[in-house]
């Protein structure tokens, strides 16, 4: 039996992880826009209760309202993809040592490897995404990948692989200049990396 809160956790790995793996279609924008309606459980205990989260929230579901997918595509590829390269590069490897493909990746798929965890042969992007290690994290927390992970398992793969640099990327994203609808985004993810922070902290 998963957890409430643990459910909830999920829950936000995979909608970070739904608007960074490609642009927002229009069922993604939809569901964004209702996110200050009340009684939605992925919503519960961070609306209207003046958190950080809850005005992240507000302002996603107002920006959402107002952008095509049309317009998410141009933002998404003016962030992610570029001509050249996009604004932002969100990748583990890049993060940790300026370069693509590097240790850091190696060392995570020694860690997926053993989790049972494999890239879907339609996915070109390397596996330190910032998209497929929230993925990974909702996956192992609700057992997608096998029965779901013991805490200290999460706990180590969050260290390892998200810890180090998630924070950084999705503050960089806040601030990027390309980004509209992707600034909450940006905000919502940053605070799940301080809020897990903080959680595997109290159960170190």
């Amino acid at each position: 039996m998963i957890a409430e809160e643990d459910l909830l956790r999920a829950n936000w790995y995979g909608f970070v992880a739904r608007f960074l793996a490609a642009p927002p279609d229009q069922s993604a924008l939809s569901l964004a826009a209702g996110f200050d309606s009340k009684g939605d459980d992925t919503q519960r205990d961070s609306q209207g209760d003046g958190s950080d989260l809850g005005t992240a929230l507000g302002i996603l579901a107002r920006l959402a309202r107002q952008t095509t997918p049309q317009e998410a595509e141009e933002e998404y590829f003016n962030l992610f993809i570029g001509v050249g390269r996009g604004e932002l590069m969100p990748y583990g490897s890049y993060y940790l040592t300026g370069f693509l493909n590097e240790k850091p990746l190696a060392h995570l798929r020694r860690d997926m490897a053993r989790l049972g965890m494999s890239r879907a042969e339609d996915v070109k992007e390397p596996e330190d995404h910032i998209a497929a290690l929230c993925d990974m994290m909702a996956g192992l927390i609700t057992g997608s990948f096998g029965a779901p992970a013991t805490l200290e398992t999460q706990h180590e793969f969050f260290q390892r692989h998200l810890s180090p640099w998630a924070g950084r990327f999705f503050g960089d994203l806040e601030r990027a200049r390309h980004a509209r609808l992707y600034q909450p985004v940006g905000t919502i993810g940053r605070l799940l990396i301080d809020i897990d922070r903080a959680a595997y902290g109290m159960n170190a």
